[in-house]
């Protein structure tokens, strides 16, 4: 399973990448596998879709963008291997995303969270079309920064 080799090498493993992220670094391949099972199986029933971001260039894994289709909005996260950091990988790929769900007939509302301090994913949300809508107090634990949950941006699309 070369994707979990990539995904482990490319960033799930990396302090900084994961930095703001909900879960902790990996510390084995093995950790992997579960996750690509899940997000398998949530494609399935249509909780969550989830793509691999790679480059035309390369045939493997820089970073993985999901969106979560829940009644009339979706939700949007992404992470990307910090090698390609800057280089508008991530852009392209939300951008693609919120379009495809925009023109979804049932969803009104595509959004997004970073925590406060993540100014770098904030540009990426705006640079994709969404409008900073405020902070959202205690929103989510991102334990790599802290154990208490953090206040994050919030960001949409709406139509």
């Amino acid at each position: 399973m070369f994707d979990a080799n990539d995904i482990f090498d490319s960033y799930a493993s990396d302090a900084e990448v994961t930095r703001f992220v909900s879960w902790r670094p990996y510390k084995d391949k093995s950790e992997v596998a579960p996750f690509l099972q899940l997000r398998l199986a949530r494609w399935d029933s249509g909780e969550e879709y989830s793509w691999a971001i790679t480059r035309s260039q390369e045939d493997r894994v820089i970073g993985m963008i999901a969106c979560r289709v829940r009644d009339h909005a979706a939700d949007i996260g992404y992470v990307l291997s910090r090698n390609y950091w800057n280089r508008g990988y991530i852009i392209e790929a939300a951008k693609a995303i919120v379009d495809w769900a925009s023109r979804l007939e049932f969803i009104y509302r595509v959004w997004a969270v970073c925590d406060v301090e993540n100014k770098a994913s904030a540009r990426v949300l705006e640079k994709v079309g969404m409008q900073r809508e405020g902070i959202l107090r205690r929103y989510i634990v991102h334990p790599n920064v802290s154990p208490e949950p953090r206040d994050c941006f919030v960001y949409s699309k709406i139509r």
